[in-house]
């Protein structure tokens, strides 16, 4: 299966994702829409929607933007599976008709979330336990799109959601970050206004982070392949 990974910045790719498609067996393939136009993937059967420093209303800062989303409308449209990540899953809740805006609160960090009982049996996120802490790095949030599922929230703001009629997810969190994705983000956190708004320490994260990314990486791996089997079979 060729699976797209929709990239907005260098720092925020694929991560473990990446190492779960090659060893599924099947081949990724990196578009990144500021380049402009649209990705040349014959026969795709899955695609996957990253983050980026950019929010998902400013079109006006970032053009290629409204491409991006005419495409995942089609994507949509076709029944192709997806999964969005943290702007990902904002974008994704735009084309399927919500209206993305900023979270009451920036959560940076390691966040408890709580799956709902419909993310509790839900194939991508079941296996998860019923509490968690993630790493969370947002300002903005994704409202759940009318019919939508939700999955999983904070006390901030919606977690995770599956839409319904289509394997397509999105998650408000970062599964697919490794140390050295986060690493960066945080030697750059002075380039976030709302990470300086909010006093962060980067030290005391990073060291924090280097104690539980082996454990969360694990995690991002199993979401990774449950979405994979989950897009096998609706193909």
């Amino acid at each position: 299966m060729r699976v797209l990974a929709v990239v907005h910045q260098a720092d925020a790719g694929a991560g473990v994702f990446a190492d779960v498609v090659a060893e599924s067996g099947h081949e990724l393939v990196e578009w990144q829409p500021v380049d402009g136009g649209a990705p040349d993937v014959p026969d795709l059967g899955a695609a996957m929607v990253f983050g980026g420093a950019m929010h998902v209303d400013q079109e006006g800062d970032n053009p290629w933007m409204r491409g991006e989303k005419r495409m995942l409308g089609k994507l949509l449209g076709r029944g192709v599976p997806l999964l969005g990540v943290c702007l990902g899953a904002q974008l994704l809740a735009e084309v399927a008709g919500a209206a993305p805006r900023r979270a009451p609160e920036p959560e940076i960090g390691w966040k408890r979330i709580e799956l709902t009982q419909e993310g509790q049996d839900d194939p991508v996120l079941g296996a998860l336990p019923e509490a968690l802490d993630v790493f969370e790095w947002h300002s903005y949030e994704a409202p759940l799109p009318d019919g939508a599922v939700a999955l999983a929230r904070s006390q901030v703001c919606l977690q995770a959601y599956r839409l319904n009629g289509s394997p397509a997810w999105g998650v408000q969190f970062h599964p697919e970050v490794t140390m050295r994705e986060l690493g960066v983000w945080l030697d750059n956190y002075t380039d976030d206004e709302d990470a300086v708004r909010v006093g962060l320490d980067p030290e005391a994260l990073r060291a924090e982070s280097e104690e539980r990314i082996a454990a969360w990486n694990e995690v991002g791996r199993g979401i990774a392949a449950r979405f994979l089997a989950a897009a096998t079979a609706a193909t």
